[in-house]
């Protein structure tokens, strides 16, 4: 363990860990911002949920859970405390009906996509200067690099 990367790519690879841990931070930071503004009482790491969910629709906890990588009972917290504040709502599963599914209410969906287009006029105002072309190129790397964290 604690390999050092050999070879002319180095450097290449320590520029990345040094942009993406900026990068990171910075998400963080953004996203406890945008959950404070969907609702005062929400957790940082659960404005991702809400994305997801808004994203694909009702799921299965266990399926969440896979998705971001952290155990059943992380997930089951995250998702009970935004049943509390009354963003997301568990219903039967019809396939399998000791399962539940979790799903947006109308004012979960309502309060983050409000909040999603808040933060969607952030990025176009950071990024105006760039060309679209360049702001596509961006999304499309950050989808290859999220895609290869799956295996």
């Amino acid at each position: 363990m604690g390999a050092h990367v050999q070879g002319s790519g180095e450097q290449e690879f320590l520029a990345l860990e040094r942009e993406l841990s900026v990068f990171l931070r910075r998400a963080r930071a953004s996203s406890g911002e945008m959950a404070r503004e969907l609702h005062p009482e929400l957790e940082p790491a659960a404005y991702g949920l809400l994305v997801r969910l808004e994203e694909a629709g009702r799921q299965r906890a266990t399926d969440l859970a896979a998705y971001f990588g952290v155990g059943k009972a992380t997930m089951s917290r995250q998702l009970r405390a935004l049943e509390e504040l009354g963003l997301l709502a568990r219903e039967p599963d019809p396939a399998d009906g000791r399962a539940f599914l979790v799903g947006l209410t109308p004012e979960g969906r309502e309060r983050f996509l409000k909040v999603r287009d808040a933060r969607r006029v952030r990025y176009m105002r950071k990024l105006a200067g760039w060309d679209r072309g360049e702001v596509a190129e961006l999304a499309r790397l950050l989808h290859q690099l999220n895609a290869g964290t799956d295996s």
